[in-house]
């Protein structure tokens, strides 16, 4: 299946000063005990709630049985749902899954079978698009779409995700199927990347 933080804190500086000719007049002249800060506080430096950071280390990973590794970020809850491998930070995921399969993907399988299945498992689903992308471990089908996210567990409240849904194939291998979310307007386009581009058949 695209699963997000940092603050500086900035400090008061208190800064006073007198002429030469002042201090040599009075030893009695000093800053006001509330003298006003030089340093204007330094900018928060965060990420957009949902992006991944540009510090998020990578890690193997492979299915139960093998057949295919890909990296996957460290550090992200781990899941079993079903066939499927979900790791999960905040409003991202990363699902894996291995699907038999004894043919090749195409745009049209994927439009005619797999999206209605989402579509019929999915709230407010709307489609993007359905294409023919190239990766490093080679071709693959992609389906972009936009779902609402499961109900918080304790406010009940759905965020509305972006999806990319990449189906990997090879013969005697079947199907392997990454599908990154992300919240609407996170700016994962590298790490996703990141992801997908590490699939390798073994």
């Amino acid at each position: 299946m695209r699963r997000p933080f940092a603050a500086a804190a900035a400090g008061l500086v208190l800064v006073a000063g007198a002429g030469a000719g002042a201090a040599a007049c009075s030893s009695s002249a000093s800053p006001p005990p509330h003298a006003p800060s030089s340093t204007a506080p330094a900018p928060a430096d965060s990420n957009p709630p949902g992006d991944i950071p540009d510090t998020q280390v990578y890690v193997p990973w492979s299915p139960p049985g093998g057949g295919f590794t890909v990296k996957v970020p460290e550090g992200w809850a781990r899941t079993t749902q079903g066939p499927a491998t979900v790791f999960t930070d905040k409003f991202n995921s990363v699902r894996v899954e291995r699907v038999h399969a004894t043919t090749a993907p195409t745009v049209n399988s994927v439009r005619t079978k797999d999206i209605p299945a989402i579509r019929a498992a999915s709230t407010h689903f709307s489609l993007v698009k359905v294409v023919d992308v190239q990766r490093r471990a080679g071709r693959a089908v992609l389906a972009e779409y936009r779902v609402d996210s499961a109900p918080n567990q304790v406010t009940g409240k759905r965020v509305a995700l972006d999806v990319q849904r990449y189906v990997f194939y090879k013969p005697h291998k079947g199907e392997a199927v990454l599908t990154l979310s992300g919240g609407v307007g996170a700016d994962n386009v590298d790490p996703w990347r990141t992801v997908t581009d590490s699939f390798r058949w073994s």
